[in-house]
């Protein structure tokens, strides 16, 4: 099999990492020369939560050569039409691509390429970038915490679908999801609400979850992305093992008083993840703030439901795009007159 992670970020360095140290053979692909020359030179330096080298191939997009049976696809989303036109040249005719990106984005993937050559893939665990082959694991190494969930999009290769289940079986739990959709949208529950906060804040999630307030507004719009996917017929998937709708979906002061108290033991495993977006900010690229809480608004405006909270995110995110504000925790005090 010819295996690469296209965007070997933050992410995908460390699960490059842990898939070549099983043995496997997959190819890093990262835009970053400095990144790329030191994961030649250096390999793979994965520390926080864990810390191995690992020695690995990696290449520039425009180093790469031959066709792939598999792409574990990394990038944002924000340019997938574009990067999927780039690597069609790269791909059989029952080639295998994989996105494992936030929000929704098997769609987008598929319209260039085919339903037969997508499927789809969501990672519950965090990993900050250091750069020149250095990346964090910022979730809890183990393999209850690095979990994935996998479903297939179309009428997909069946070896090279087994093939991706046993790669990133080398790293942790992988569940195989019947309703993809609704594994993707447990996902984006926890995206909108820790991810949004954190890229207008600059907090971990932990500092997010211990903090009152903040808390709070994570959990309204975990409520608010429930209520969307119910108008929208979602079942929504646990995470983890964990049913967000069961423990989240409050109808009471009281329930809503038991999931503010279960939110931080929920993200204690999590607590030093950082949204990768605020790197996007401190180096003056756009976010893919629309490809997460922009989901739930979108999905909202279709069902008719409101969804002040993941729109007021997206607003600031953009003021912050435009350098209109900072990066700052004050910035949670805008969305005050929403909770």
């Amino acid at each position: 099999m010819r295996v690469a992670i296209y965007g070997a970020g933050a992410m995908g360095t460390v699960l490059g990492a842990y898939i070549n140290r099983a043995g496997y053979e997959i190819d890093l692909i990262n835009r970053n020369k400095n990144h790329v020359n030191a994961l030649n030179t250096k390999g793979a330096q994965i520390v926080g939560n864990t810390n191995f080298i690992q020695p690995v191939k990696a290449y520039l997009p425009n180093q790469m050569s031959g066709k792939y049976d598999i792409i574990l696809l990394m990038t944002k989303q924000k340019y997938n039409r574009e990067t999927m036109e780039f690597l069609l040249p790269y791909l059989k005719d029952d080639s295998l691509v994989c996105t494992m990106q936030n929000g929704l984005p098997e769609l987008s993937v598929a319209n260039v390429i085919g339903e037969g050559r997508t499927c789809g893939c969501t990672m519950s665990w965090g990993a900050t970038f250091h750069g020149d082959g250095v990346s964090e694991l910022t979730s809890k190494d183990s393999r209850e915490t690095l979990t994935f969930s996998i479903g297939k999009y179309g009428n997909n290769n069946s070896v090279l679908f087994d093939y991706i289940v046993e790669m990133l079986n080398t790293m942790g739990k992988v569940k195989i999801e019947k309703n993809f959709i609704g594994a993707r949208w447990a996902k984006l529950l926890i995206n909108s609400a820790f991810s949004g906060l954190s890229v207008i804040s600059g907090l971990t999630f932990g500092e997010l979850a211990k903090n009152k307030k903040s808390r709070l507004i994570a959990l309204k719009i975990i409520k608010e992305g429930i209520e969307v996917a119910k108008a929208n017929n979602i079942k929504v998937e646990p995470l983890q093992g964990k049913d967000i709708v069961k423990l989240i979906d409050y109808n009471s002061l009281f329930k809503m008083k038991i999931s503010l108290f279960l939110i931080p033991i929920a993200m204690k495993k999590h607590q030093a993840i950082k949204s990768s977006m605020i790197r996007d900010l401190l180096q003056g690229r756009e976010t893919e703030i629309d490809a997460i809480n922009g989901v739930v608004s979108e999905f909202g405006s279709k069902a008719g439901f409101k969804t002040p909270l993941n729109n007021h995110i997206i607003e600031i995110v953009h003021k912050i795009e435009k350098k209109e504000l900072n990066i700052d925790k004050k910035n949670i005090n805008l969305l005050d007159n929403l909770i």
